[in-house]
């Protein structure tokens, strides 16, 4: 009765309230605005604001103001820095019929070596998006039928996540997603050297909406710096009297693509799935991570793949089309068509040439440079740096899997004999991608069994890709020496990692490095091994030229501590070093093995060696 009584006693002055406003809008009829008008009104309201703090200032500008906001006390502060994302692979299929889960699934198959700590997909019919994320191998996260079956729609995404420094959590597994502006899920390679003055962006008064981060995920950012640009253009829109939203969604994106890349700085090839507009994939202005554009002819039409590599085309029956341009952003319609635009103006091609070294599938081809070619050709130049060493050697030998077209090669151009003499037990995981520094030590001798058959009274050339923390070779060496070798000598396909690669690669700090501060013959000491010769960098580089004269640069930062992006300072990387998880861990070639040393068969085999097992 209190609450009627309430109710009743607000009824007089709220029809006088209606009748006040009936009679002005006859009196001014004209006053009357539509819904469009009153949004654009708004929009330039905001638009004509003036203070710094503006969430409508260019993109660079509210970058730099939200970064002097935290600094001040203004803004929001941001959080300790985060660590860098780890490589990854990505996959977007579009057909115009029947589900494209299996599609998806089979390449994230072969996208695999990329990525072995988690697996996502979503998949969308344009009415509802179907999404299934969880941490293990592809095979494992959708190992029932029933989870391929409730992932319907003949468009979607999916990714495979490298180990990542932050968390194992499933939640940091990829795609993620924002429901505003129009629904987006986005997957992501590479990483964001900006991470932190974005958050400041996204989470100050510069930002449109002081978005809400759930994750530590730089790729989590990329996306709602993504979607903020869409609610920009969608702004700027309505400002404009003949502009309708809802017919410019495309134009919307490919404008906040551009306004995006302003903000972006380091690595990112990205997929996204965009309601209302299509499959998007876009690549960073130097195109430092790879993405490949593919097609096939349907019955209905063309149907598109864009993948990481395009070793994942074959098995799904598409083909390779070309390499997405650095700066480019292609779209793929809903209803099938293809477009793209160059929304960043094109840097300087400056891929990273460790993906041709070790991450990517030999059967890949990357810039239009095959990585198996790449590959033979280091063999042939290191081979020539070899014979000037003068080494007596009597068998050629691959650390399996990624060294055997440079140990062929080499073979061949010495003329010695090519061996297997290390046996891989293809059921153990990469070590180098491990999460863990323990589990890769204790993972490399269930990986590989050295052959006595082979190694016994021989003088090896032991041949591997890279040598990066050196604990894994130190172990291989030990094993080589215990099955006989009379000399173990060491060549290495690519120049010494000497710096971290801030990119997307699992490099984080310096001193992990085996030959942080050592030179080649204190390298050997700490390896163990009786010689050891790297690749040269004018090589490693020459390599890749020979392949594309147009590629006359490569990110070789790893290598050279030079950084294509130009902001990566002393500062950045100290910052690494004390958030990384590798400032715990014991120096390369000074652990603990699971067996006793190995004794030389001579003194002269075991000249000058630091034993693989110390205290």
């Amino acid at each position: 009765m209190q609450t009627t009584g309430m109710l009743h006693s607000r009824l007089p002055a709220a029809l006088a309230a209606q009748g006040e406003t009936a009679a002005r809008q006859r009196a001014a009829p004209a006053a009357r605005l539509s819904l469009q008008q009153q949004l654009a009104a708004q929009a330039r309201c905001r638009f004509s604001a003036s203070s710094s703090s503006s969430p409508f200032l260019a993109g660079g500008a509210r970058l730099q103001a939200a970064v002097e906001a935290a600094a001040s006390g203004r803004g929001s502060r941001a959080g300790p820095a985060r660590l860098p994302t780890r490589m990854c692979g990505i996959i977007g299929v579009f057909k115009h019929e029947g589900d494209a889960n299996v599609e998806i699934y089979e390449g994230l198959l072969m996208l695999q070596h990329r990525g072995q700590d988690s697996a996502g997909m979503v998949t969308t019919d344009w009415r509802k998006f179907y999404e299934y994320k969880n941490n293990g191998l592809v095979k494992d996260v959708f190992s029932k039928q029933s989870q391929l079956d409730a992932l319907s729609g003949s468009v979607g995404i999916g990714h495979v996540r490298y180990p990542t420094a932050g968390t194992a959590s499933a939640q940091e597994a990829q795609p993620f997603f924002v429901n505003s502006p129009l629904g987006i899920y986005l997957i992501h390679n590479g990483n964001l050297t900006n991470t932190d003055q974005l958050r400041q962006l996204l989470n100050s008064s510069t930002s449109f909406f002081n978005r809400h981060l759930r994750t530590d995920s730089d790729s989590e950012v990329l996306l709602n710096v993504l979607a903020d640009e869409i609610h920009r253009a969608h702004q700027r829109c309505l400002m404009e009297s003949e502009c309708d939203p809802n017919r410019k969604k495309m134009d919307m994106v490919f404008e906040a693509g551009e306004a995006t890349m302003g903000l972006l700085k380091g690595a990112y090839s990205c997929i996204c799935l965009i309601k209302g507009v299509g499959l998007v994939a876009f690549r960073d202005p130097h195109g430092i991570r790879p993405l490949v554009l593919g097609k096939r002819q349907g019955r209905r039409g063309e149907e598109w793949c864009v993948a990481s590599e395009d070793c994942a085309f074959g098995p799904i029956g598409f083909e390779r089309v070309r390499d997405v341009t650095p700066g480019e952003m292609v779209i793929i319609t809903e209803d099938g068509r293809l477009v793209t635009r160059q929304v960043a103006p094109q840097e300087k091609l400056t891929p990273c040439i460790f993906e041709y070294i070790y991450l990517a599938r030999p059967d890949s081809v990357l810039n239009d440079i095959p990585v198996y070619n790449f590959q033979l050709g280091l063999g042939t130049r290191l081979a020539q740096r070899i014979q000037e060493r003068g080494w007596d050697v009597d068998i050629v030998c691959p650390v399996p899997d990624g060294s055997r077209p440079a140990a062929i090669q080499i073979s061949a151009e010495l003329g010695l004999p090519y061996r297997e003499g290390l046996v891989k037990n293809r059921y153990v995981g990469r070590t180098f991608i491990m999460p863990d520094q323990k589990l890769r030590e204790m993972s490399v001798r269930r990986k590989l069994n050295a052959m006595s058959v082979v190694f016994s009274g021989k003088s090896v050339l032991l041949i591997d890709d890279s040598i990066v923390r050196g604990t894994t070779m130190n172990q291989i060496v030990d094993m080589v020496r215990r099955a006989g070798a009379a000399k173990v000598y060491l060549a290495s396909a690519s120049p010494p990692v000497r710096y971290p690669n801030v990119y997307g690669v699992d490099m984080p700090t310096r001193s992990e490095f085996v030959a942080h501060g050592l030179t080649e013959d204190e390298i050997c000491k700490v390896l163990g091994a009786d010689g050891l010769i790297y690749q040269s960098v004018e090589d490693l580089v020459a390599c890749g030229r020979d392949l594309n004269p147009d590629i006359q640069d490569f990110d070789d930062s790893c290598f050279t501590g030079k950084y294509v992006t130009g902001d990566i300072n002393e500062a950045y990387l100290r910052n690494l070093e004390e958030q990384g998880r590798g400032k715990r861990r014991p120096r390369p070639g000074r652990k603990a093995t699971l067996v006793p040393p190995a004794v030389p068969a001579t003194a002269e085999a075991g000249a000058g060696r630091t034993p693989a097992a110390t205290a």
